[in-house]
């Protein structure tokens, strides 16, 4: 009889953990999925009241953990990002598995070692963003700009070259699939970020008349442009769920059929969506949860239908609907699409937008990853024992 081999020993690499937010959630479920799984992250901040998440793993962090004032402004050593995180000594495992939205994909693996990188979105502030975060950041001209330029062109540099460290790449969206295309050439298979369905039910209570909107209020989230429409809408009631620093720009153009709640309880929260007519959402995000969480709730959805949204949401060209998307980030867009939702509500059931949401729960994440891991490793192993690449080069043609 041949010895049982041992078990692959996991790594798990994510950029940063400070708080329990998307991120996090996703890691949360790849050390349930891969329990024996060591965690590595440039820094680690999170309280002590909040690592449950970490089911009582130790993390590994690089020196940015021990430099000045990290805690608070960790962000402002991206530059030394990419130096930090190929320091991280993963030569004792078999199977690393990155989660991305920054630099943890730049991990160094050597050849018999499988790397899945989950990419969350390309390095942000380096590609098709760049322009919009020095606008954002008050550093469109002069001579910071300049050079924080000069520091994002070096990020992209180091960006595509660690892309080809990565045996397989897995994206959050389709939306996200196509960044990963263009930034490095790659295709990403898609599995959907887990969401915790548990907690977003149907409610027996009677669905109420109000619209209802619960974001951050940040400038990409749009709440601005949401308040805007439906104050031009004075027979629609809009409920708005949130707090942020456009707080003074989005009550400056609510109207007197828009309330603005602030910061709500969950429970709160939660039965304001459950009673909502529709929940509504303008943003464009590499997934979206909120448009999720409404639909767990069998809340119909009007989104902006770019992003992540445009894979969440059925739109009532599909059978069945579950909201309507609207194709520009204009006020006029949403209120048409408001009008359409009015005429066709009838056809968009609870049942439906339950349903659909559940294409997005924690079970389907685990297995999708699972399967996809066991896969690469059992054809990696195939590949070392018989010494054949598995990759096939490109013959030139002859001349």
């Amino acid at each position: 009889m041949h010895p049982t081999p041992p078990a692959p020993r996991i790594a798990i690499v994510v950029d940063w953990l400070q708080d329990y937010a998307g991120a996090e959630r996703v890691l949360e479920q790849l050390l349930l999925t891969f329990p024996q799984a060591e965690v590595f992250a440039v820094v680690d901040f999170v309280p002590e009241a909040s690592r449950g998440f970490l089911q009582g793993k130790p993390v590994h962090t690089t020196f940015i953990q021990r430099l000045p004032l990290a805690r608070r402004l960790f962000r402002q050593y991206l530059p030394l990002m990419p130096l930090a995180v190929e320091q991280l000594d993963l030569s004792g495992f078999d199977i690393v598995i990155s989660s991305s939205h920054a630099v943890a994909k730049g991990v160094l693996t050597g050849p018999d070692q499988l790397h899945v990188s989950y990419v969350h979105s390309p390095l942000r502030y380096a590609w098709d963003m760049q322009h919009e975060y020095l606008r954002e950041a008050g550093m469109a001209r002069g001579l910071k700009s300049l050079l924080t330029r000069w520091l994002l062109h070096r990020l992209r540099l180091w960006d595509v070259r660690t892309a080809n460290g990565v045996d397989q790449f897995v994206a959050n969206s389709a939306f996200i699939a196509r960044r990963v295309r263009k930034a490095y050439r790659r295709e990403a298979e898609v599995i959907y970020p887990p969401v915790d369905l548990s907690a977003f039910i149907p409610s027996a209570a009677a669905r109420g008349q109000a619209y209802v909107t619960v974001s951050r209020m940040v400038p990409y989230k749009r709440v601005d442009l949401i308040v805007e429409a439906f104050a031009g809408m004075p027979d629609k009631q809009l409920i708005v769920i949130g707090d942020g620093p456009e707080m003074a720009k989005v009550r400056a153009k609510a109207g007197s059929n828009v309330q603005i709640l602030g910061h709500l309880p969950f429970e709160a929260m939660r039965e304001h969506v459950q009673r909502a007519r529709a929940f509504v959402f303008a943003a464009q995000e590499d997934f979206g949860i909120a448009p999720v969480e409404a639909q767990a709730c069998g809340t119909p959805v009007i989104a902006y239908g770019r992003g992540g949204a445009a894979e969440t949401v059925r739109g009532l060209q599909q059978n069945p609907p579950t909201g309507v998307l609207f194709e520009e980030q204009t006020v006029e867009a949403l209120r048409e699409a408001v009008r359409q939702f009015e005429q066709h509500a009838a056809r968009i059931t609870p049942a439906a937008c339950r349903q659909n949401a559940e294409r997005f729960a924690i079970g389907v994440f685990r297995q999708r990853m699972a399967a996809l891991v066991v896969s690469r490793w059992s054809g990696l192993q195939g590949e070392v024992k018989s010494g054949v690449t598995g990759f096939t080069p490109i013959q030139p043609k002859a001349l």
